[in-house]
């Protein structure tokens, strides 16, 4: 294999570019005798080249806690990495950007989700792990039958 063909993955910087924490109805929310929240969490990534084979990735979390119909809390964490990725094709590059540099970032998204619910006044919440790969594989093929069905 030629130095050219060697693939190099670096993580550069980890770092919590955007939070929000919101709690609209402490501290009556407090008050209930039975916690049974509906959680709804949201995923999103994103990624921005900086510069030759330099690229950051955003992984973006929204927590809704609801206690019947009214809102507990609200997170919002975008959850940041500066990665470089030399080597890789175009292919090889497109799933280290939606399923491998995402599940680096989660981890600490998760951690900082925890931390912020518990400062809020409410239990701990540990989000259930996620399979970023298997996110990946259905993003793949609903961008193919989108693709099918404009040409049909």
């Amino acid at each position: 294999m030629s130095e050219e063909e060697q693939k190099n993955f670096v993580i550069q910087k980890l770092y919590l570019k955007d939070v929000s924490f919101e709690s609209p109805n402490a501290p009556g929310v407090f008050s209930e005798q039975d916690w049974t929240p509906e959680i709804n969490v949201q995923l999103n990534t994103e990624s921005n080249t900086l510069a030759d084979n330099v690229v950051e990735v955003v992984l973006k979390i929204t927590v809704t806690a609801k206690q019947e119909d009214k809102t507990a809390f609200l997170v919002e964490l975008a959850q940041a990495g500066v990665f470089t990725l030399e080597g890789f094709n175009d292919e090889e590059k497109a799933g280290m950007l939606g399923s491998y540099c995402p599940n680096v970032l989660f981890p600490f998204a998760r951690e900082a989700i925890s931390e912020l619910v518990g400062k809020g006044g409410f239990p701990q919440l540990l989000l259930a792990p996620v399979n970023f790969d298997a996110l990946y594989q259905q993003h793949l093929q609903q961008q193919q039958a989108n693709v099918e069905e404009t040409t049909h």
